[in-house]
Protein backbone atom coordinates (compact mmCIF):
# COMPACT_ATOMS: atom_id res chain seq x y z
CA UNK A 1 0.00 0.00 0.00
CA UNK A 2 1.08 3.22 -0.90
CA UNK A 3 1.67 5.92 2.17
CA UNK A 4 -1.09 8.28 0.73
CA UNK A 5 -3.46 4.96 -0.03
CA UNK A 6 -5.49 6.01 2.86
CA UNK A 7 -6.00 9.41 1.86
CA UNK A 8 -7.13 8.71 -1.65
CA UNK A 9 -9.63 6.08 -0.32
CA UNK A 10 -10.95 8.79 1.64
CA UNK A 11 -11.04 11.44 -1.10
CA UNK A 12 -12.95 8.56 -2.74
CA UNK A 13 -15.34 8.08 -0.30
CA UNK A 14 -16.57 11.95 -0.55
CA UNK A 15 -15.91 12.47 -3.94
CA UNK A 16 -18.57 9.16 -4.83
CA UNK A 17 -20.97 10.32 -2.20
CA UNK A 18 -20.55 7.27 -0.63
CA UNK A 19 -21.12 8.68 2.71
CA UNK A 20 -20.65 12.48 4.14
CA UNK A 21 -19.20 10.79 7.68
CA UNK A 22 -15.78 9.21 7.72
CA UNK A 23 -14.04 7.87 10.93
CA UNK A 24 -10.56 7.54 10.33
CA UNK A 25 -8.52 5.47 12.64
CA UNK A 26 -5.18 3.04 12.41
CA UNK A 27 -1.49 5.04 12.42
CA UNK A 28 -3.35 8.24 13.25
CA UNK A 29 -0.70 9.78 15.40
CA UNK A 30 2.14 9.58 13.04
CA UNK A 31 4.30 11.65 10.70
CA UNK A 32 2.84 11.89 7.42
CA UNK A 33 5.20 13.24 4.13
CA UNK A 34 3.68 16.15 2.74
CA UNK A 35 6.42 16.77 0.21
CA UNK A 36 8.80 19.22 1.36
CA UNK A 37 8.40 17.94 5.23
CA UNK A 38 6.42 15.47 7.14
CA UNK A 39 3.27 16.54 8.83
CA UNK A 40 1.37 15.34 11.66
CA UNK A 41 -2.37 14.40 10.34
CA UNK A 42 -4.98 16.97 10.92
CA UNK A 43 -2.14 19.53 8.46
CA UNK A 44 -1.36 16.60 6.32
CA UNK A 45 -4.90 16.22 5.61
CA UNK A 46 -5.20 19.96 5.62
CA UNK A 47 -2.69 20.52 2.90
CA UNK A 48 -4.10 17.61 0.93
CA UNK A 49 -7.53 18.29 0.64
CA UNK A 50 -6.97 22.04 -0.05
CA UNK A 51 -8.75 23.00 -3.11
CA UNK A 52 -11.05 25.58 -4.49
CA UNK A 53 -14.39 25.33 -3.20
CA UNK A 54 -13.79 23.56 0.01
CA UNK A 55 -13.52 24.96 3.18
CA UNK A 56 -11.87 23.41 6.36
CA UNK A 57 -12.61 23.34 9.69
CA UNK A 58 -10.92 21.56 12.16
CA UNK A 59 -11.83 21.14 15.95
CA UNK A 60 -9.31 19.99 18.53
CA UNK A 61 -10.35 19.60 21.76
CA UNK A 62 -8.23 21.98 23.90
CA UNK A 63 -8.53 24.38 20.99
CA UNK A 64 -11.52 26.84 19.20
CA UNK A 65 -13.09 25.35 16.16
CA UNK A 66 -10.56 26.91 13.17
CA UNK A 67 -10.58 27.52 9.43
CA UNK A 68 -7.33 26.07 7.65
CA UNK A 69 -7.49 29.53 5.62
CA UNK A 70 -8.37 33.18 6.06
CA UNK A 71 -10.58 33.27 2.72
CA UNK A 72 -12.27 30.08 4.15
CA UNK A 73 -12.99 31.76 7.34
CA UNK A 74 -14.11 35.05 5.89
CA UNK A 75 -16.68 33.24 3.46
CA UNK A 76 -18.26 30.93 6.20
CA UNK A 77 -18.34 34.29 8.51
CA UNK A 78 -20.53 35.70 5.71
CA UNK A 79 -22.55 32.89 4.82
CA UNK A 80 -23.54 32.60 8.48
CA UNK A 81 -24.28 36.34 8.41
CA UNK A 82 -26.54 35.86 5.87
CA UNK A 83 -28.22 33.03 7.11
CA UNK A 84 -28.66 34.50 10.43
CA UNK A 85 -30.04 37.64 9.04
CA UNK A 86 -32.38 35.58 6.47
CA UNK A 87 -31.60 37.46 3.49
CA UNK A 88 -29.18 36.74 0.55
CA UNK A 89 -25.69 37.22 1.04
CA UNK A 90 -25.69 39.99 -1.97
CA UNK A 91 -28.93 41.83 -0.68
CA UNK A 92 -27.21 41.84 3.09
CA UNK A 93 -24.03 43.18 1.72
CA UNK A 94 -26.07 46.44 0.18
CA UNK A 95 -28.24 46.56 3.74
CA UNK A 96 -24.91 46.35 5.57
CA UNK A 97 -24.02 49.96 4.19
CA UNK A 98 -27.35 51.25 4.72
CA UNK A 99 -29.72 50.02 7.66
CA UNK A 100 -28.98 47.30 9.25
CA UNK A 101 -24.97 47.63 10.04
CA UNK A 102 -25.45 47.11 13.78
CA UNK A 103 -27.10 43.76 13.25
CA UNK A 104 -24.49 42.31 10.72
CA UNK A 105 -21.64 43.69 13.56
CA UNK A 106 -23.43 41.68 16.10
CA UNK A 107 -23.67 38.46 14.02
CA UNK A 108 -19.92 38.69 13.10
CA UNK A 109 -19.38 38.58 16.50
CA UNK A 110 -21.88 36.12 17.51
CA UNK A 111 -19.72 33.51 14.91
CA UNK A 112 -16.29 34.53 16.45
CA UNK A 113 -17.67 34.46 19.97
CA UNK A 114 -19.09 30.12 19.27
CA UNK A 115 -15.85 29.52 17.48
CA UNK A 116 -13.92 30.61 20.57
CA UNK A 117 -16.63 29.23 23.08
CA UNK A 118 -15.87 26.13 21.57
CA UNK A 119 -12.45 25.58 23.72
CA UNK A 120 -13.30 23.30 26.35
CA UNK A 121 -16.62 22.92 25.60
CA UNK A 122 -17.28 20.26 23.26
CA UNK A 123 -21.00 19.62 23.17
CA UNK A 124 -21.41 23.56 22.32
CA UNK A 125 -18.73 22.96 19.40
CA UNK A 126 -20.45 19.65 17.86
CA UNK A 127 -23.80 21.60 17.91
CA UNK A 128 -22.16 24.63 16.32
CA UNK A 129 -20.47 22.68 14.13
CA UNK A 130 -24.10 21.21 12.87
CA UNK A 131 -25.29 24.51 12.48
CA UNK A 132 -22.71 25.49 10.34
CA UNK A 133 -23.39 22.88 7.86
CA UNK A 134 -27.27 23.55 7.32
CA UNK A 135 -25.89 27.36 7.05
CA UNK A 136 -24.04 25.87 4.21
CA UNK A 137 -26.30 24.29 2.45
CA UNK A 138 -28.49 27.27 2.77
CA UNK A 139 -26.07 30.34 1.86
CA UNK A 140 -22.46 28.86 1.63
CA UNK A 141 -21.04 28.53 -2.56
CA UNK A 142 -18.41 26.08 -0.97
CA UNK A 143 -18.38 22.84 0.69
CA UNK A 144 -17.30 22.45 4.12
CA UNK A 145 -14.96 19.91 5.86
CA UNK A 146 -14.98 18.96 9.00
CA UNK A 147 -11.87 17.34 10.80
CA UNK A 148 -12.36 16.66 14.29
CA UNK A 149 -9.38 15.54 16.25
CA UNK A 150 -10.18 12.70 19.36
CA UNK A 151 -13.17 12.00 18.50
CA UNK A 152 -13.25 8.71 21.18
CA UNK A 153 -12.98 11.75 23.49
CA UNK A 154 -15.57 13.47 22.11
CA UNK A 155 -18.45 10.75 21.83
CA UNK A 156 -16.70 8.00 24.75
CA UNK A 157 -18.01 4.36 24.87
CA UNK A 158 -19.48 3.81 28.07
CA UNK A 159 -18.75 0.64 30.70
CA UNK A 160 -22.01 -1.39 30.02
CA UNK A 161 -21.43 -0.27 26.27
CA UNK A 162 -24.98 1.80 25.96
CA UNK A 163 -25.83 5.40 27.38
CA UNK A 164 -25.71 3.73 30.98
CA UNK A 165 -22.40 5.02 31.99
CA UNK A 166 -22.47 7.98 30.41
CA UNK A 167 -22.93 11.80 31.37
CA UNK A 168 -25.59 13.98 30.64
CA UNK A 169 -23.07 16.06 28.09
CA UNK A 170 -22.07 12.88 26.79
CA UNK A 171 -25.21 12.29 26.10
CA UNK A 172 -26.00 15.51 24.67
CA UNK A 173 -23.27 15.31 22.08
CA UNK A 174 -23.73 11.48 21.10
CA UNK A 175 -27.33 12.96 20.16
CA UNK A 176 -26.41 15.29 18.28
CA UNK A 177 -23.99 13.44 16.22
CA UNK A 178 -26.75 10.90 15.72
CA UNK A 179 -29.09 13.65 14.17
CA UNK A 180 -26.25 15.38 12.17
CA UNK A 181 -25.19 12.14 10.05
CA UNK A 182 -28.87 10.93 10.12
CA UNK A 183 -30.57 14.08 8.50
CA UNK A 184 -30.96 13.23 5.05
CA UNK A 185 -30.36 16.54 3.71
CA UNK A 186 -26.56 16.22 5.25
CA UNK A 187 -26.57 12.63 3.27
CA UNK A 188 -27.14 14.60 -0.05
CA UNK A 189 -25.68 17.53 0.52
CA UNK A 190 -21.87 18.28 -0.10
CA UNK A 191 -20.61 19.09 3.19
CA UNK A 192 -18.00 16.30 4.96
CA UNK A 193 -17.17 15.42 8.49
CA UNK A 194 -14.29 13.11 9.13
CA UNK A 195 -13.98 11.69 12.93
CA UNK A 196 -10.15 11.03 13.77
CA UNK A 197 -10.27 8.59 16.53
CA UNK A 198 -7.43 5.62 16.85
CA UNK A 199 -10.52 3.27 16.46
CA UNK A 200 -13.60 2.90 15.53
CA UNK A 201 -14.38 0.52 18.45
CA UNK A 202 -13.14 3.70 20.40
CA UNK A 203 -16.44 5.74 19.19
CA UNK A 204 -19.60 5.12 21.20
CA UNK A 205 -21.71 2.67 18.99
CA UNK A 206 -24.82 4.49 18.91
CA UNK A 207 -22.17 7.05 16.00
CA UNK A 208 -19.76 4.38 14.89
CA UNK A 209 -22.14 1.32 13.96
CA UNK A 210 -24.57 4.03 12.01
CA UNK A 211 -24.78 2.35 8.83
CA UNK A 212 -24.15 5.80 7.40
CA UNK A 213 -20.55 6.27 8.43
CA UNK A 214 -18.05 4.92 7.14
CA UNK A 215 -14.26 3.46 8.16
CA UNK A 216 -10.95 4.35 6.85
CA UNK A 217 -7.75 3.45 8.15
CA UNK A 218 -4.24 4.85 8.62
CA UNK A 219 -2.09 2.02 7.98
CA UNK A 220 1.74 2.06 9.64
CA UNK A 221 4.45 3.22 7.44
CA UNK A 222 5.76 0.72 4.38
CA UNK A 223 9.10 0.05 3.95
CA UNK A 224 8.96 2.44 1.13
CA UNK A 225 7.92 5.32 3.04
CA UNK A 226 10.26 4.49 6.21
CA UNK A 227 13.06 4.52 3.49
CA UNK A 228 12.04 7.66 2.16
CA UNK A 229 12.04 9.74 5.46
CA UNK A 230 15.24 7.76 6.64
CA UNK A 231 16.90 9.55 3.51
CA UNK A 232 14.97 12.74 3.62
CA UNK A 233 15.93 13.12 7.96
CA UNK A 234 19.62 11.82 6.55
CA UNK A 235 19.49 14.95 4.03
CA UNK A 236 18.09 17.73 6.46
CA UNK A 237 19.22 17.21 9.73
CA UNK A 238 22.11 19.57 11.28
CA UNK A 239 23.77 16.92 12.47
CA UNK A 240 23.55 13.22 10.34
CA UNK A 241 23.65 10.10 12.03
CA UNK A 242 25.73 6.94 11.16
CA UNK A 243 24.19 3.91 9.76
CA UNK A 244 25.58 0.43 10.01
CA UNK A 245 25.04 0.11 6.66
CA UNK A 246 22.59 1.70 3.98
CA UNK A 247 19.26 3.49 4.58
CA UNK A 248 17.33 0.29 3.11
CA UNK A 249 18.79 -2.11 5.40
CA UNK A 250 17.91 0.52 8.55
CA UNK A 251 14.68 0.42 6.55
CA UNK A 252 13.70 -3.11 6.64
CA UNK A 253 14.87 -3.51 10.43
CA UNK A 254 12.31 -0.80 11.30
CA UNK A 255 9.61 -3.03 10.10
CA UNK A 256 6.77 -2.24 12.90
CA UNK A 257 8.06 1.43 13.77
CA UNK A 258 6.43 4.52 12.71
CA UNK A 259 7.92 7.68 11.33
CA UNK A 260 7.93 9.03 15.05
CA UNK A 261 9.98 6.66 16.18
CA UNK A 262 12.07 6.35 13.46
CA UNK A 263 12.72 10.17 14.20
CA UNK A 264 13.76 9.46 17.71
CA UNK A 265 15.81 6.76 16.69
CA UNK A 266 17.82 8.21 14.07
CA UNK A 267 17.91 11.77 16.34
CA UNK A 268 19.18 9.87 19.22
CA UNK A 269 22.13 8.12 17.14
CA UNK A 270 23.17 11.72 15.69
CA UNK A 271 23.23 13.32 19.58
CA UNK A 272 25.31 10.53 20.79
CA UNK A 273 27.59 10.26 18.09
CA UNK A 274 27.77 6.33 17.69
CA UNK A 275 26.97 4.14 14.89
CA UNK A 276 23.48 2.77 14.85
CA UNK A 277 23.95 -0.53 15.55
CA UNK A 278 21.44 -3.38 14.72
CA UNK A 279 20.73 -4.49 18.59
CA UNK A 280 19.52 -0.68 19.12
CA UNK A 281 17.16 -1.15 16.32
CA UNK A 282 15.57 -4.09 17.41
CA UNK A 283 15.68 -3.02 20.83
CA UNK A 284 13.70 -0.06 20.10
CA UNK A 285 11.41 -2.20 17.66
CA UNK A 286 11.01 -4.22 20.74
CA UNK A 287 10.24 -1.50 23.14
CA UNK A 288 7.51 -0.06 20.63
CA UNK A 289 5.73 -2.95 19.55
CA UNK A 290 5.65 -3.40 23.49
CA UNK A 291 4.37 0.23 24.19
CA UNK A 292 1.57 0.03 21.41
CA UNK A 293 0.03 -3.28 22.41
CA UNK A 294 1.21 -3.18 26.48
CA UNK A 295 2.99 -5.30 28.38
CA UNK A 296 0.18 -7.31 29.48
CA UNK A 297 -0.75 -8.14 25.92
CA UNK A 298 2.50 -9.35 24.13
CA UNK A 299 5.77 -9.29 25.32
CA UNK A 300 8.98 -10.39 22.79
CA UNK A 301 10.97 -13.39 23.65
CA UNK A 302 14.64 -14.02 22.73
CA UNK A 303 15.13 -18.13 23.55
CA UNK A 304 18.76 -18.56 24.16
CA UNK A 305 18.55 -22.20 24.22
CA UNK A 306 18.59 -23.85 20.79
CA UNK A 307 17.92 -27.29 19.64
CA UNK A 308 21.23 -29.05 20.40
CA UNK A 309 20.76 -27.92 23.90
CA UNK A 310 17.40 -29.65 24.11
CA UNK A 311 17.93 -33.62 25.55
CA UNK A 312 15.77 -35.67 24.20
CA UNK A 313 12.85 -35.35 21.52
CA UNK A 314 15.16 -37.01 18.85
CA UNK A 315 11.94 -37.40 16.53
CA UNK A 316 10.51 -34.10 16.81
CA UNK A 317 14.58 -32.28 16.35
CA UNK A 318 14.85 -34.46 12.84
CA UNK A 319 11.24 -33.07 11.89
CA UNK A 320 11.78 -28.95 12.87
CA UNK A 321 15.64 -29.17 10.93
CA UNK A 322 13.54 -31.35 7.69
CA UNK A 323 10.31 -29.47 7.55
CA UNK A 324 9.07 -26.86 9.99
CA UNK A 325 11.78 -24.83 10.05
CA UNK A 326 12.57 -23.96 6.47
CA UNK A 327 8.90 -23.77 6.24
CA UNK A 328 8.60 -21.40 9.08
CA UNK A 329 11.49 -19.11 6.76
CA UNK A 330 9.99 -19.53 3.53
CA UNK A 331 7.35 -17.02 1.85
CA UNK A 332 4.71 -17.73 -0.70
CA UNK A 333 3.24 -21.18 -0.93
CA UNK A 334 6.07 -22.70 0.42
CA UNK A 335 5.08 -21.40 3.99
CA UNK A 336 3.15 -22.52 6.74
CA UNK A 337 0.49 -20.61 8.46
CA UNK A 338 1.18 -22.20 11.77
CA UNK A 339 1.43 -24.84 13.98
CA UNK A 340 -0.35 -26.35 17.08
CA UNK A 341 1.35 -28.15 19.29
CA UNK A 342 -0.11 -30.52 21.86
CA UNK A 343 1.05 -32.70 24.59
CA UNK A 344 0.17 -33.72 28.17
CA UNK A 345 1.14 -31.10 30.72
CA UNK A 346 5.07 -31.13 31.67
CA UNK A 347 6.30 -32.99 28.59
CA UNK A 348 8.38 -29.94 27.51
CA UNK A 349 6.20 -28.22 25.14
CA UNK A 350 7.40 -24.55 25.43
CA UNK A 351 10.71 -25.36 25.85
CA UNK A 352 11.32 -27.41 22.78
CA UNK A 353 9.92 -24.82 20.94
CA UNK A 354 11.46 -22.23 22.56
CA UNK A 355 14.69 -23.54 21.33
CA UNK A 356 13.43 -24.16 17.67
CA UNK A 357 12.09 -20.62 17.13
CA UNK A 358 15.88 -19.65 18.19
CA UNK A 359 17.01 -21.45 15.41
CA UNK A 360 14.54 -19.78 13.00
CA UNK A 361 16.18 -16.28 13.90
CA UNK A 362 12.95 -14.33 14.06
CA UNK A 363 11.69 -12.33 16.51
CA UNK A 364 9.11 -14.15 18.79
CA UNK A 365 6.18 -12.35 19.75
CA UNK A 366 4.27 -13.94 22.57
CA UNK A 367 0.57 -13.27 23.11
CA UNK A 368 -0.08 -13.04 26.45
CA UNK A 369 -3.52 -11.93 27.15
CA UNK A 370 -5.73 -9.83 24.60
CA UNK A 371 -9.12 -9.73 25.90
CA UNK A 372 -9.89 -6.38 28.16
CA UNK A 373 -12.20 -6.24 31.20
CA UNK A 374 -13.79 -2.72 29.56
CA UNK A 375 -16.50 -2.68 26.50
CA UNK A 376 -15.00 -2.26 23.13
CA UNK A 377 -11.29 -2.60 24.73
CA UNK A 378 -11.04 -6.25 23.00
CA UNK A 379 -11.62 -5.09 19.79
CA UNK A 380 -9.10 -2.25 20.15
CA UNK A 381 -6.59 -4.43 21.39
CA UNK A 382 -6.66 -6.80 18.70
CA UNK A 383 -6.60 -4.41 15.66
CA UNK A 384 -3.72 -2.61 17.49
CA UNK A 385 -2.46 -6.63 17.35
CA UNK A 386 -3.00 -6.66 13.68
CA UNK A 387 -1.70 -3.54 12.78
CA UNK A 388 1.82 -4.43 14.47
CA UNK A 389 1.95 -7.83 12.43
CA UNK A 390 1.04 -6.56 9.26
CA UNK A 391 4.02 -4.04 10.00
CA UNK A 392 6.88 -6.41 10.75
CA UNK A 393 8.52 -7.91 8.27
CA UNK A 394 7.87 -11.54 9.67
CA UNK A 395 7.17 -13.04 13.19
CA UNK A 396 6.27 -15.76 15.16
CA UNK A 397 3.38 -15.51 16.89
CA UNK A 398 3.80 -17.53 20.17
CA UNK A 399 0.89 -18.68 22.43
CA UNK A 400 0.84 -20.52 25.12
CA UNK A 401 -2.23 -22.15 26.48
CA UNK A 402 -4.03 -21.47 23.63
CA UNK A 403 -7.09 -23.28 24.62
CA UNK A 404 -7.45 -20.25 27.49
CA UNK A 405 -6.78 -17.57 24.78
CA UNK A 406 -9.34 -18.50 22.12
CA UNK A 407 -12.38 -19.36 22.58
CA UNK A 408 -15.03 -20.81 20.75
CA UNK A 409 -17.83 -19.35 18.47
CA UNK A 410 -20.83 -21.05 18.82
CA UNK A 411 -24.40 -19.88 20.78
CA UNK A 412 -23.06 -20.53 24.34
CA UNK A 413 -19.86 -18.21 23.68
CA UNK A 414 -19.79 -14.82 25.01
CA UNK A 415 -20.29 -12.10 21.73
CA UNK A 416 -17.25 -10.42 22.72
CA UNK A 417 -15.54 -14.07 22.36
CA UNK A 418 -17.40 -15.17 19.75
CA UNK A 419 -16.03 -11.65 18.18
CA UNK A 420 -12.52 -12.45 18.37
CA UNK A 421 -12.17 -15.94 17.72
CA UNK A 422 -13.68 -15.19 14.69
CA UNK A 423 -11.09 -12.12 14.02
CA UNK A 424 -8.17 -14.42 15.18
CA UNK A 425 -9.43 -17.45 12.79
CA UNK A 426 -9.47 -15.22 9.83
CA UNK A 427 -5.89 -13.25 10.59
CA UNK A 428 -4.51 -16.81 10.37
CA UNK A 429 -5.92 -17.86 6.61
CA UNK A 430 -5.45 -14.12 5.58
CA UNK A 431 -3.40 -14.44 2.62
CA UNK A 432 -1.50 -11.32 3.27
CA UNK A 433 -0.08 -12.20 6.16
CA UNK A 434 0.88 -16.16 4.83
CA UNK A 435 4.85 -16.44 5.27
CA UNK A 436 5.40 -13.39 7.35
CA UNK A 437 2.82 -14.33 10.67
CA UNK A 438 3.88 -17.92 11.97
CA UNK A 439 1.29 -18.77 14.41
CA UNK A 440 2.60 -21.41 17.54
CA UNK A 441 -0.40 -22.35 19.53
CA UNK A 442 0.58 -24.83 22.69
CA UNK A 443 -1.69 -26.33 24.99
CA UNK A 444 -2.17 -29.23 26.89
CA UNK A 445 -6.08 -29.85 25.70
CA UNK A 446 -5.85 -29.56 22.20
CA UNK A 447 -9.84 -31.20 22.02
CA UNK A 448 -10.80 -27.55 23.63
CA UNK A 449 -9.15 -25.52 21.00
CA UNK A 450 -12.11 -24.36 18.68
CA UNK A 451 -12.12 -27.04 15.26
CA UNK A 452 -12.30 -23.69 13.06
CA UNK A 453 -9.14 -23.06 14.24
CA UNK A 454 -7.73 -26.61 14.16
CA UNK A 455 -9.31 -26.66 10.61
CA UNK A 456 -6.83 -26.96 7.65
CA UNK A 457 -5.73 -23.83 6.25
CA UNK A 458 -5.12 -22.48 9.92
CA UNK A 459 -2.91 -24.33 12.27
CA UNK A 460 -4.64 -28.03 11.76
CA UNK A 461 -2.06 -28.04 9.03
CA UNK A 462 0.32 -29.23 11.46
CA UNK A 463 -0.69 -30.50 14.95
CA UNK A 464 2.38 -31.69 16.71
CA UNK A 465 2.13 -33.93 19.78
CA UNK A 466 5.13 -33.61 22.16
CA UNK A 467 4.53 -36.99 24.37
CA UNK A 468 6.85 -38.30 27.47
CA UNK A 469 10.44 -39.35 26.51
CA UNK A 470 10.70 -42.97 25.43
CA UNK A 471 13.58 -45.55 24.88
CA UNK A 472 16.77 -43.76 23.81
CA UNK A 473 15.28 -40.26 24.77
CA UNK A 474 14.25 -41.45 28.35
CA UNK A 475 17.57 -42.83 28.45
CA UNK A 476 19.49 -39.91 27.35
CA UNK A 477 17.11 -38.00 30.18
CA UNK A 478 18.40 -40.21 32.50
CA UNK A 479 22.27 -39.37 31.66
CA UNK A 480 21.01 -35.84 32.18
CA UNK A 481 19.79 -36.01 35.32
CA UNK A 482 22.74 -38.28 36.68
CA UNK A 483 25.32 -36.16 35.69
CA UNK A 484 23.98 -34.20 38.45
CA UNK A 485 24.99 -36.43 41.00
CA UNK A 486 27.93 -38.68 39.02
CA UNK A 487 30.23 -36.61 36.81
CA UNK A 488 30.73 -39.07 34.20
CA UNK A 489 27.65 -41.84 34.71
CA UNK A 490 28.66 -45.06 32.91
CA UNK A 491 25.85 -47.13 30.80
CA UNK A 492 25.28 -48.95 33.89
CA UNK A 493 24.76 -46.33 35.84
CA UNK A 494 22.13 -45.11 33.01
CA UNK A 495 20.41 -48.85 32.71
CA UNK A 496 20.15 -48.86 36.62
CA UNK A 497 18.23 -46.13 36.80
CA UNK A 498 16.20 -46.43 33.39
CA UNK A 499 13.11 -49.01 34.67
CA UNK A 500 13.19 -46.23 37.90
CA UNK A 501 12.01 -43.49 35.58
CA UNK A 502 9.22 -45.05 33.73
CA UNK A 503 6.81 -42.94 32.85
CA UNK A 504 8.73 -39.63 33.75
CA UNK A 505 7.73 -36.31 31.79
CA UNK A 506 10.25 -33.69 30.44
CA UNK A 507 9.20 -31.65 33.87
CA UNK A 508 9.77 -34.92 36.23
CA UNK A 509 13.23 -35.73 34.97
CA UNK A 510 13.61 -32.14 35.65
CA UNK A 511 12.23 -31.91 39.14
CA UNK A 512 14.49 -35.05 39.75
CA UNK A 513 17.78 -33.38 38.42
CA UNK A 514 17.26 -30.49 41.14
CA UNK A 515 16.45 -33.16 43.87
CA UNK A 516 20.16 -34.48 43.03
CA UNK A 517 21.84 -31.44 43.20
CA UNK A 518 20.06 -30.44 46.18
CA UNK A 519 21.30 -34.05 48.03
CA UNK A 520 24.76 -34.30 46.51
CA UNK A 521 27.55 -32.91 48.40
CA UNK A 522 30.34 -31.15 47.38
CA UNK A 523 33.27 -33.67 47.45
CA UNK A 524 32.82 -35.73 44.63
CA UNK A 525 30.32 -37.98 42.79
CA UNK A 526 27.37 -39.55 44.55
CA UNK A 527 26.91 -43.41 45.15
CA UNK A 528 24.51 -45.03 42.33
CA UNK A 529 22.62 -46.83 45.49
CA UNK A 530 22.41 -43.49 47.19
CA UNK A 531 20.79 -42.01 43.92
CA UNK A 532 18.46 -44.89 43.02
CA UNK A 533 17.31 -44.75 46.96
CA UNK A 534 16.77 -40.57 46.17
CA UNK A 535 14.89 -41.38 42.73
CA UNK A 536 12.41 -44.44 44.42
CA UNK A 537 11.99 -41.94 47.17
CA UNK A 538 11.07 -39.17 44.31
CA UNK A 539 7.08 -39.79 43.55
CA UNK A 540 5.47 -37.79 40.92
CA UNK A 541 2.30 -36.35 41.80
CA UNK A 542 -0.94 -38.16 41.25
CA UNK A 543 -2.47 -36.50 37.80
CA UNK A 544 -1.47 -39.79 35.47
CA UNK A 545 -5.06 -39.86 34.13
CA UNK A 546 -5.38 -36.49 33.43
CA UNK A 547 -2.27 -36.57 31.70
CA UNK A 548 -3.03 -39.84 30.16
CA UNK A 549 -5.94 -37.99 28.45
CA UNK A 550 -4.30 -35.07 27.40
CA UNK A 551 -2.19 -37.45 25.85
CA UNK A 552 -4.18 -39.37 23.91
CA UNK A 553 -5.97 -36.33 22.61
CA UNK A 554 -2.59 -35.03 21.28
CA UNK A 555 -2.10 -38.51 19.76
CA UNK A 556 -6.13 -38.66 18.31
CA UNK A 557 -5.48 -34.68 16.23
CA UNK A 558 -1.78 -35.17 15.39
CA UNK A 559 -1.59 -34.74 11.55
CA UNK A 560 1.70 -36.16 10.96
CA UNK A 561 1.87 -40.22 10.57
CA UNK A 562 6.27 -39.58 10.76
CA UNK A 563 5.12 -38.03 14.63
CA UNK A 564 3.35 -41.08 15.58
CA UNK A 565 5.00 -43.15 18.38
CA UNK A 566 5.91 -46.90 16.55
CA UNK A 567 5.05 -44.79 13.00
CA UNK A 568 8.30 -46.48 11.57
CA UNK A 569 8.10 -50.32 12.88
CA UNK A 570 6.77 -52.58 10.62
CA UNK A 571 2.82 -52.97 10.21
CA UNK A 572 2.24 -50.03 11.64
CA UNK A 573 -1.77 -49.64 11.73
CA UNK A 574 -3.14 -45.87 11.87
CA UNK A 575 -6.62 -46.78 12.03
CA UNK A 576 -6.34 -49.22 14.57
CA UNK A 577 -4.05 -47.42 16.80
CA UNK A 578 -6.42 -44.17 16.41
CA UNK A 579 -9.64 -46.63 17.23
CA UNK A 580 -7.99 -48.09 20.30
CA UNK A 581 -6.50 -44.55 21.72
CA UNK A 582 -10.63 -43.24 20.91
CA UNK A 583 -11.82 -45.96 22.97
CA UNK A 584 -9.31 -45.01 26.05
CA UNK A 585 -10.19 -41.60 25.74
CA UNK A 586 -13.93 -43.02 26.10
CA UNK A 587 -12.87 -45.00 28.62
CA UNK A 588 -11.54 -41.97 30.65
CA UNK A 589 -14.08 -40.34 30.12
CA UNK A 590 -16.52 -42.28 31.80
CA UNK A 591 -14.84 -42.03 34.58
CA UNK A 592 -14.99 -38.45 34.74
CA UNK A 593 -12.14 -37.28 33.20
CA UNK A 594 -11.85 -34.23 30.93
CA UNK A 595 -8.35 -33.50 30.57
CA UNK A 596 -8.60 -30.39 32.19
Amino acid sequence: MSEHAFFTRLAQVFNSGQSRSVILSGNIHDLFDAGSEYLPLIPFLCRKSAAPGIVQLVYELNGPIRVASEKGRVALQDAWVAWKAGVELDTLIVQDMTKRQKRVEQLRADFDRHMQEAIGNPTLALEFLRQLMICSRATLRENLLVLVEAADMLLPVAAGGDVAGLSDRQLRRVSIVQDWFGDPAFLHGGDSVCLIAESRHLIHPRVARMPQVLSVEVPAPSLEARERYINHYIETARIKPTLWSTPRSLAESTAGLSIHAIRQLLAGAAHAGEPLAPDGVIDKVEQYVQSQLGEDVVEFKRPTHKLDSVVGFSRLKRFFRDELIPRFQAKGKKSLAGAAVAGPIGSGKTFVFEAMAAELGLPVLVLKNIRSQWYGQTDVIFERLRRVLEALDKVVLFVDEADTQFGGVDATAHETERRLTGKIQAMMSDPALRGRVAWLLMTARIHLLSPDIRRPGRVGDLIIPVLDPEGDDRREFVRWVLGEAIAAPTDEDVAALDGLTEGYSAAAFASLRSHLAAAKDDDGDMPIERVASLVRDHIPPAIGPTRRYQELQALVNCTRRSLLPGSDADGFDLDASRKQWQNELHHLETQGERGA
